[in-house]
């Protein structure tokens, strides 16, 4: 059984998002970093890429996640075969001779892109017209998704046969990048015992949360205050990265090039909704610190002197946080 839930006082809507990220957690053990940046995506309407290993839960936090909502959830299993019809939906000729248009996966507020990068160039192409304009074209013809509107992808980081790297574009249209590492020993444990739960159905019942919520909660958000001082730390970290020989020779050394305007979005929205699951009503600067991963792994480039000596893109952004400090 589910309960909905409705839009009330914000102590009351924050409490509802922190206990949701804690119901994620105990349902899939062991990523409780990655549930929380799944409601960070959901709560400032932003697309989120979820990179690990196979067997990792990727898919199954998305899937939990979307079961925790009270919207249209739509799948679509990428393969090197998709055609951008299969994502969008197509013309179809009926019986009464007429061309109607039937919609694809991709009308749904919450869509899973499972192994995203399995998917050829046409495809991808489709799917960014849908990121970035909440719409797709067929034929002449333009039609506008369903609000809320996001695309939770997800793409293996070890098994790399058969896939097309997405591409810098796309990828910068990805609010974060959430990395899925293996599990504890612990962690693995509590996995067997969810299992063995979930077979004999004794899970509890969860909470919906209704579109009427998010969108209080994303009101709420957008009031959180971001004092000068904080949001020309954003934009110095940024800037670091376009610039790194004006901070360090190591930095220079290192990065390829450097993260568009739209990293300095993404770090001004989750860091506010970051502040605001806190409870807090203003930004401090290790809500920015705490989301530099999550918001600039996927757009930063190595050079070949970093991926040479081993230097991971985690060793890059620690780097740019020593350098770059808070006024």
């Amino acid at each position: 059984m589910a309960e909905l839930l409705v839009p009330t006082h914000e102590a009351d809507l924050q409490s509802a998002f922190c206990n949701l990220i804690d119901q994620l957690s105990a349902e899939v053990i062991g990523q409780r970093d990655v549930i929380r940046g799944l409601v960070l995506a959901l709560l400032c309407d932003g697309h989120v890429l979820v990179e690990g290993p196979p067997g990792t839960g990727k898919t199954r936090a998305v899937k939990m996640l979307a079961r925790h909502l009270a919207t249209r959830f739509g799948r679509v299993q990428f393969t090197p075969d998709l055609l951008p019809a299969d994502l969008t939906g197509s013309d179809v000729y009926t019986a009464d001779r007429e061309l109607v248009f039937q919609q694809g996966p991709i009308f749904n507020h919450l869509i899973l892109a499972d192994e995203i990068n399995r998917a050829p160039a046409r495809v991808q192409s489709a799917l960014l017209e849908a990121m970035e304009e909440k719409q797709v074209t067929v034929g002449t013809q333009t039609y506008a998704l369903p609000q809320p509107f996001l695309v939770m992808a997800t793409q293996n980081s070890v098994d790399q046969e058969g896939t097309y790297p997405l591409p810098e574009a796309q990828l910068d249209r990805f609010l974060m990048k959430l990395t899925v590492d293996y599990p504890s020993r612990e962690a693995d444990l509590n996995i067997l015992k969810l299992q063995q739960a979930e077979e004999q159905q004794q899970l509890s019942a969860h909470t919906l949360v209704a579109l009427e919520f998010i969108a209080a909660a994303r009101n709420h958000i957008s009031k959180v205050v971001v004092a000068d001082s904080i949001a020309q730390y954003i934009v110095d970290i940024v800037q670091a990265t376009r610039h790194p020989h004006k901070y360090s020779e190591e930095l220079a050394r290192w990065l390829k090039h450097g993260a568009s305007a739209r990293a300095i979005l993404a770090l001004h929205r989750t860091a506010r909704a970051s502040a605001w699951l806190k409870g807090r009503d203003h930004v401090i600067p290790e809500d920015v610190k705490e989301l530099l991963e999550f918001c600039l792994a996927h757009r930063l480039s190595l050079s070949y002197e970093a991926i040479a000596n081993a230097v991971s893109t985690r060793d890059l952004i620690e780097a740019l946080s020593e350098h770059v400090v808070a006024h």
